[in-house]
């Protein structure tokens, strides 16, 4: 893990006020949601002749972490279907069409208790690219700042992805928590750059490394 970060001027007690949540991966568990992607991938496939098993999709999954592809969908299926592009596409379109409006939102058990502890200690939560309505459904939206003016110095981002989330975060001059989890569990750091101040595997974890972090 990174050595934690300094601010000339300011001290631990004080300087964090804002946590900021990467919602898939983090606050949504995202079972559902990956195990109906893997299955629309593999059916895609089909379609084209192209058998897989479960195995020949957990092997295109962890390839395309490894690789820190910016698209894991896309990259999974070029791996799938070796990479002809004609084919490659087909399977891309019937993809998003089985998917595009699946709505499988999972909160993370314990998830809302801590943001409610963290909200009830003056933090501001902030969410990174949410669909609010499914916020709102989960009867969580109501805890997040929509907008906030907290500076990236005095934010803390948690998220499950070292390329989309803690990589920009650590960059933007946040503090940064990894939650290991889903299809990113065995994602790691190619650089200190992109070494997050800590990692948790479940909430109680992430609740003792934002405490550590804020006190």
């Amino acid at each position: 893990m990174r050595e934690h970060r300094e601010v000339a001027g300011s001290d631990a007690l004080s300087r964090y006020r804002a946590v900021i949540f990467d919602i898939g991966g983090a606050v949504d568990l995202e079972f559902a949601w990956e195990m109906a992607l893997d299955g629309a991938i593999a059916a895609a496939c089909g379609m084209e002749g192209i058998r897989v098993d479960p195995a020949m999709v957990e092997e295109a999954s962890e390839q395309a972490v490894a690789a820190f592809a910016p698209d894991v969908t896309l990259h999974m299926i070029e791996t799938l279907c070796g990479g002809e592009p004609a084919t490659v596409a087909r399977v891309a379109r019937r993809v998003e069409a089985m998917t595009g409006q699946l709505d499988a939102f999972q909160l993370r058990p314990g998830m809302e208790d801590l943001l409610k502890r963290l909200k009830d200690q003056g933090l501001v939560l902030g969410a990174r690219e949410p669909r609010w309505e499914r916020l709102e459904r989960a009867g969580i939206a109501v805890l997040f700042a929509r907008d906030h003016d907290v500076p990236p110095a005095e934010c803390i981002m948690v998220g499950d992805r070292i390329d989309a989330d803690i990589a920009p975060a650590t960059a933007a001059g946040m503090a940064t928590i990894q939650f290991r989890s889903g299809r990113w569990r065995r994602q790691r750091p190619r650089s200190a750059a992109e070494t997050p101040d800590s990692v948790v595997t479940d909430v109680a974890e992430l609740e003792a490394a934002i405490a550590a972090l804020v006190t």
